[in-house]
């Protein structure tokens, strides 16, 4: 499983016309579900994404995380962060899990996060969207299921 992150002052994400999900500040989390990811994959990387202390606190410090800072998370399923391009010029999604599984696991994370207290919005599943974000800082975090559970 793959999740980057980045800090937000705000965020949304629109289906044609209409705003689906929306956050004033906080972390638009981009959720890519692999093969051979399970429950237990999501909720620690829903538990890192609680925790990170990547908001600063009132000296400047990035010493605060998404709920100390008063922000919530837009969790957006992405499958192309599983992409093989180490061969040729199309990139190969057969590291992706199968979409119910996929689906499963993106929704486990969100409603982790929830459990945190953390205000989540959502993006639909598999659905063509449009993400909007001001990014701040920047600052962009990559959280990789192979290395944080090695």
């Amino acid at each position: 499983m793959k999740v980057i992150l980045q800090r937000s002052r705000e965020a949304s994400v629109r289906i044609d016309t209409e705003i689906v999900g929306q956050i004033d500040h906080g972390l638009v989390a981009l959720v890519g579900v692999g093969q051979g990811d399970d429950a237990e994959i999501s909720r620690a990387l829903a538990d890192k994404t609680a925790n990170l202390r990547i908001f600063a606190d009132e000296n400047g410090k990035m010493n605060r995380n998404v709920s100390e800072s008063g922000g919530g998370v837009l969790v957006i399923s992405q499958f192309t962060l599983l992409a093989d391009c180490r061969r040729g010029r199309r990139p190969s999604f057969t590291n992706a899990a199968p979409p119910a599984i996929a689906n499963e696991l993106y929704e486990l994370y969100a409603d982790h996060l929830e459990e945190h207290g953390i205000p989540v919005a959502r993006g639909v599943f598999a659905a063509d969207m449009q993400v909007s974000l001001v990014n701040d800082g920047p600052v962009t975090i990559i959280l990789d299921s192979a290395e944080i559970l090695a």
